[in-house]
């Protein structure tokens, strides 16, 4: 799930890793998919752990993040 926040608006997430390389392959995938959708978010990682953060333009998540948020998502437990 993930996580709202205000000031700045944006929701975030947290993927846990068993191995450092499995976090390669997903990056590869949000790389692929930030070019594809035109989201970039601020990204941090370490040994076992990828935090991602989408920065919104409005309000509210837009469908747009919605979707980016869900294929992430889905990169994530197809692992």
């Amino acid at each position: 799930m993930w996580n709202e926040r205000e000031s700045p608006l944006r929701i975030e997430k947290r993927f846990e890793f068993d191995q450092y390389s499995k976090i390669s392959k997903f990056m590869g995938e949000i790389e692929k998919l930030c070019k594809e959708r035109d989201i970039y978010p601020n990204i941090s990682f370490g040994k076992n752990f990828v935090s991602l953060s989408i920065f919104l333009d409005n309000k509210e998540i837009s469908d747009k993040e919605k979707d980016f948020s869900i294929d992430i998502d889905k990169f994530y437990l197809e692992d």
